[in-house]
């Protein structure tokens, strides 16, 4: 499967070469490649380990992608992609952001309760197919759910498309998740995004934040 993974922080530095382990082509997106290679160490590294990761724009990333995954920062993405509505249209567009403002004191959800990033997105590419799922853990635990609890917790998935749902949960079973939830509709990516109160606190709780939720059935 060819993936277009935009955005080059430490989500990319854990799902891009975990994709590439697993015969996936990926091509990482952002807004300048070149920024990016002299301003961007850590992905710099990563590149460096990595010769078969492809490096492009936002816009020439798109194109061909099986499966397009939004690992944008919260505050920006909905605008990074709403450019690219008409490249996206039909495509699978699997959402981890996170709606967390880090501008304000203690940071802040926004949107919250009667939104979410999730929608927003689908709302701003009325065609594609748009996935809300990892985004209620550590990116580190993102493609090694093993490290955690023997792989014993829980990731959610949410969205308007079934085909595009079951595309998603393929993915997340590739990289080891045992628990796949399927929430319903785009609507309750609301419960996710609201959970990463929970997950800030009781990292600091734990002091670690590589732990996972689990829904015990």
């Amino acid at each position: 499967m060819r993936t277009a993974l935009l955005g080059t922080g430490e989500v990319c530095h854990v799902l891009a070469p975990a994709l590439l382990a697993r015969g996936h082509e990926v091509v990482v997106g952002t807004r300048s490649p070149g920024a990016t290679l002299e301003q961007n160490a850590a992905y710099a590294r990563v590149a460096a380990r990595l010769p078969a990761l492809k490096l492009r724009t936002f816009a020439d990333a798109v194109p061909g992608a099986d499966l397009v995954v939004n690992a944008i920062d919260g505050p920006s993405c909905v605008a990074a992609l709403t450019p690219l509505a008409p490249a996206l249209a039909g495509r699978v567009v699997m959402d981890v952001s996170s709606p967390l403002d880090w501008s304000v004191p203690d940071a802040a959800l926004d949107p919250v309760d009667t939104d979410s990033l999730g929608e927003r997105l689908q709302r701003a590419l009325p065609q594609a197919r748009v996935v809300k799922t990892l985004n209620t853990l550590a990116a580190a635990a993102m493609a090694a759910p093993g490290a955690i609890g023997d792989g014993d917790h829980t990731v959610f998935v949410s969205g308007d498309d079934p085909d595009a749902k079951t595309l998603v949960g393929g993915l997340l079973r590739s990289l080891g998740w045992k628990d796949v939830l399927d929430l319903g509709g785009i609507r309750t990516a609301r419960a996710t995004e609201m959970m990463l109160r929970m997950w800030i606190d009781t990292a600091t709780a734990l002091g670690t934040p590589l732990f996972g939720f689990k829904i015990v059935r």
